[in-house]
């Protein structure tokens, strides 16, 4: 029992974090174009990460991405420990490139970090590769929108950027600037409650995936109902509101460095080209949870900010950034899974 209440506390201590690691997504360009003050910005996107918990639980009426993370070990390979293991070396990797002011994603790491975990764990029990443990297919549809995800957001915000500009193009530039920061504020909501539904599914994947272990191996009348679970889709509600809130309060303490690169390193953005790069990102969000395929909101939100740069002309997207940026996208699983290796070891010790 110990174990279980110590795995579902760093659950949501990894979603704090993922909260301000990733608040800069959807503040960014917000924050650069000042249509709102730091401060201003991150009360407005947890609120609206919060107000996500309610569309999906009552309008969408499932947390479908949280099943797809809970998939991607098998379950006669998933042990609390393997579970732990996973989310401290996500929680290791994340502080890392918050530190260092690299947006890489939160999503990928806690699924590299649960997927090395559990192929050690079968390695060292079957002295074997261990690569059964995991759902092939399930990563790789995962891994395959690590370039899909920003992709799709590059290019909505090419087409929305486009569109916007034709429409605008004979407002007088004073009355244009004034509706685009009302349509910004907009905007920001939806990539914000994208945000709330797609990062705060992935730990309630993981802490129902936790339940779910605890049950089949714990005596029933010893466990209370609010521990009870063997199905996710018959998942408590304070799983998700405990995830939500986490996710909101992680947002409200802001990511000042990945918020620096997200709203000026990539290219420099005007208000109607903050109101195009977060519209296609809230979309191409919205997009991957009727899919049910857990995305990084920060390759989403960096893919449409590159396509609204590249509609003035390609030069202004700095490209070595981008470059960067890829590099520790691609990274991000095999060294989270690696970290959660390493992680697994020690922890088997004890």
């Amino acid at each position: 029992m110990t174990l279980l209440i110590t795995i579902i506390v760093l659950a949501l201590i990894f979603d704090f974090i993922n909260g301000f690691h990733d608040a800069a997504n959807s503040i960014a360009t917000v924050v650069s174009t000042k249509v709102l003050t730091p401060f201003q910005a991150v009360i407005w996107a947890a609120a609206f990460n919060f107000i996500a918990f309610f569309i999906a639980k009552y309008v969408i009426g499932e947390f479908g991405i949280a099943n797809t993370v809970a998939k991607t070990v098998l379950p006669e390979f998933i042990t609390l420990p393997v579970i732990l293991s996973g989310l401290i070396a996500a929680i290791i990797w994340n502080l890392i490139t918050w530190w260092f002011g690299i947006p890489s994603s939160s999503s990928h790491t806690l699924i590299g970090g649960f997927a090395g975990a559990a192929i050690t764990h079968t390695a060292l029990a079957t002295h074997t590769s261990g690569l059964q443990s995991i759902h092939a297919g399930t990563i790789g549809i995962i891994a395959a929108f690590i370039i899909i995800a920003p992709l799709l957001g590059m290019i909505g915000g090419l087409f929305i950027s486009t569109i916007t500009m034709h429409i605008a193009k004979k407002a007088k530039p004073s009355t244009a600037e004034k509706w685009f920061k009302r349509l910004q504020l907009v905007s920001s909501a939806g990539l914000s409650i994208g945000h709330g539904l797609n990062d705060s599914q992935k730990v309630m994947g993981i802490i129902a995936v936790a339940l779910i272990t605890f049950n089949v191996t714990a005596a029933p009348d010893t466990i209370p109902h609010w521990l009870q679970l063997t199905d996710i889709h018959d998942i408590h509600d304070w799983i998700p509101f405990a995830c939500f809130t986490a996710i909101a309060f992680g947002t409200m303490s802001g990511g000042w460095k990945i918020m620096k690169t997200m709203g000026n390193k990539i290219t420099k953005l005007t208000v109607m080209e903050g109101f195009a790069a977060q519209t296609s990102g809230a979309l191409t969000l919205f997009i991957t949870e009727i899919l049910k395929v857990p995305v990084s909101t920060t390759h989403v939100i960096t893919g449409s900010i590159m396509g609204v740069g590249a509609v003035k002309r390609l030069s202004a997207v700095r490209w070595g950034v981008t470059k960067d940026l890829l590099v520790a996208w691609l990274l991000t699983i095999p060294v989270s899974a690696l970290l959660a290796a390493t992680v697994y070891f020690i922890v088997s010790l004890f």
